[in-house]
């Protein structure tokens, strides 16, 4: 028996190792058992191309326990696999492969999606990636709802059916309606549109294949989103205050960026005439959470002033190196200006400026200010779709100095950015709209306080400087009449690049845009808005 053991292990040494332990840690030949072999190390393109296969073959089939096999996490597969017949009412699947890019394949979907009697064709493309399974390291698709279509995220569902909220017909501000044909990036702002206002704009529901959005969907802020319409609804109608020529505009000048965002508003009314991402997905302008760099710095430079901590000619610091809270910072190539006014340090935008005066502030004075004169942070905005209101969070030591430069915790997009220019330059805070408040008789929000008639001298000529002199002059060229303009850079952890941000005013017109991972606003964002200031007339 003994030998009859040995034999067995001597002949097992090639698949793998034997645990000859029990249960306790004591050895014991009756629990002996094998340890299958672990593959590991990076995919080949056969076993990508053989995984992909697999999975792609027997959905196709219909075969969904199979297909859910082939993943990582079957049984949320086999769910989702099952609905996609179900719900989404799709059939006579014809999935096709491309080549492998290391662990991933992108894939066409052709099929039809029929409900009651109505058919209609659908085709698009999405993407798998496969791993290596935990455990015995064997290739597997891992599990994502984008793997069955790529607008999906955790907890969507694909629904055919009649459609819950009519669809809208929206409305430039000239009566043209606004199609992502003519402006492709407005595809979420018209998907919010339709949910805020289909049903009191007196349409009726069609026929259609759709995203419904989970809980963590919603708490993104994402709407429903049409897929393919199988019978027309009868659209209501919505109008914008977006202008024509500046939204063709503004999609024209982030189409030639990647990862561009801008929002034009109208200072004296807060009415948003323009608003593009070179992204088709995620609302950047409106929705998006970005440190916004030394554009805050007007929001500081305001506070400041108010408590007599700075003013536009009087001497002011501007060393290479500024320390607070353990923290050490410093400018850009760590210059310095000696014997400055703070009107020198805006314009060359230096950090150490404002960052030495946070000995003098309490943690919440700047979230105070940017509430009280600017509306920013305060969750109450209702522009018409769904937006983020910019945060100021209170914090203290070195993220409180930081937040003062537009780093640390503060977040801000294009839309609150550009509010900002259009509050120095109106003097007020209005808050920016899409819908006018007269269509639905919603109450937009307010600041409860307004900047003294002396700091908004200093901070429109501080702006103006700056435009014409500082690091926004080379952006603002050929920009006449009344103006202003202020740049940032905002370092982001794992970006080579900063982010580059601007914002200006000209006339009756503000604007803001980011172009993410590119560098200085100056070069970057600053000739979009630019380039907008001077269409605006």
């Amino acid at each position: 028996m003994i030998g009859a053991a040995m034999a067995v292990l001597m002949g097992g040494a090639g698949y793998g190792a034997y645990a000859l332990v029990d249960g306790a840690g004591r050895g014991g030949g009756d629990s002996a058992a094998q340890a299958e072999t672990v593959k590991s190390g990076p995919l080949s393109a056969d076993e990508v191309t053989a995984a992909a296969e697999t999975f792609l073959t027997a959905w196709q089939s219909g075969q969904v326990a199979e297909a859910a096999a082939a993943t990582d996490d079957p049984v949320a597969a086999k769910a989702a696999l099952a609905a996609y017949v179900k719900d989404a009412r799709v059939r006579n699947l014809a999935l096709t492969p491309g080549a492998p890019a290391r662990d991933s394949v992108t894939f066409s979907v052709k099929g039809t999606v029929s409900y009651e009697r109505t058919t209609k064709p659908l085709a698009y493309d999405s993407t798998l990636t496969v791993v290596r399974r935990a455990g015995d390291g064997e290739p597997r698709v891992a599990w994502r709802p984008s793997v069955l279509h790529p607008e999906l995220r955790e907890g969507d569902k694909l629904v055919t059916g009649e459609a819950g909220t009519p669809p809208v017909k929206a409305l430039d501000r000239d009566g043209g309606e606004l199609t992502t044909e003519k402006y492709p990036s407005l595809g979420s702002v018209l998907d919010g549109l339709r949910e805020k206002y289909g049903e009191k704009a007196g349409g009726e529901a069609g026929v259609e294949l759709r995203v419904v959005r989970g809980e963590e969907s919603k708490k993104a802020e994402l709407a429903d989103t049409t897929l393919l319409e199988l019978s027309e609804g009868t659209p209501g109608t919505v109008k914008t205050t977006l202008s024509p020529s500046l939204q063709a505009l503004a999609e024209a000048e982030v189409a030639k960026r990647k990862q561009a965002s801008v929002v034009v508003v109208r200072p004296s009314t807060g009415e948003i005439l323009a608003a593009a991402n070179s992204s088709r997905g995620f609302n950047v302008a409106f929705q998006g959470s970005l440190a916004p760099g030394s554009t805050m710095k007007v929001v500081t430079s305001s506070m400041l002033i108010e408590k007599g901590l700075a003013s536009i000619d009087k001497k002011h610091p501007c060393p290479k190196y500024f320390s607070y809270g353990g923290w050490k910072f410093q400018n850009l190539d760590k210059f310095q200006i000696k014997d400055g006014t703070f009107r020198a340090s805006f314009a060359a935008s230096c950090n150490t400026a404002f960052i030495s005066q946070a000995p003098k502030l309490e943690d919440d004075d700047l979230t105070q200010h940017a509430q009280d004169y600017f509306g920013l942070g305060r969750n109450d905005w209702q522009v018409g779709v769904s937006t983020f209101d910019g945060a100021v969070p209170v914090q203290s030591k070195a993220p409180m100095a930081a937040s003062l430069i537009g780093q640390g915790g503060v977040r801000m997009n294009p839309l609150n950015m550009a509010s900002v220019s259009a509050t120095v330059k109106a003097g007020v805070f209005h808050q920016p709209y899409l819908v006018s408040p007269e269509v639905d008789g919603r109450q937009l929000a307010t600041a409860p306080r307004t900047l003294s008639a002396d700091t908004l001298a200093q901070l429109r000529e501080l702006m103006s400087y700056t435009a014409t002199a500082g690091t926004a002059a080379e952006a603002m060229a050929g920009v006449d009449g009344e103006r202003g303009a202020k740049t940032g850079s905002a370092e982001v952890d794992g970006q080579k690049k900063p982010n580059g941000w601007f914002t200006a005013y000209r006339g009756d017109l503000a604007a803001a845009a980011v172009v993410q991972s590119a560098g200085h606003g100056g070069s970057t964002a600053g000739p979009i808005v630019a380039t907008l200031l001077k269409a605006g007339g």
